[in-house]
């Protein structure tokens, strides 16, 4: 179905990314100095995504991309493609599931996995 995964920048800005359902980014927001801004831009996406534009480009390199436009102001660039119909697709997606895509959040400092050592001192 896809999904929103909201994460930090190397900078401790936030950022988020739309994945397909087969877990591709298809786009990646600016840059947001809180979470909660992020968090409210993505659901004000999602509940408004069929005023969504998407300006069309071609880059220097020959691949494909897109700049997200929600109004007159620009939400978020995606990811380049090879060719223009999977920029369709990733389109596509976007029109399809984000309205009822989950929002997954990656940006705390805490290790969603247990520490190797922890593991290790389990086992004997």
């Amino acid at each position: 179905m896809g999904a929103f995964v909201i994460s930090k920048r190397f900078n401790d800005e936030y950022k988020f990314v739309f994945t397909s359902r087969k877990g591709k980014v298809i786009f990646t927001s600016l840059s947001y100095e809180l979470k909660f801004e992020c968090e409210e831009d993505i659901e004000k996406f999602k509940l408004n995504v069929e005023l969504a534009r998407f300006l069309k480009f071609k880059g220097s390199g020959g691949k494909y991309f897109f700049k997200l436009m929600l109004g007159e102001v620009h939400f978020a660039t995606s990811r380049k493609y090879t060719t223009e119909l999977l920029l369709q697709k990733g389109i596509k997606e976007i029109v399809t599931y984000s309205s009822r895509a989950e929002i997954l959040d990656f940006s705390s400092s805490d290790s969603i996995f247990e520490d190797e050592e922890v593991v290790e001192d389990e086992m004997e």
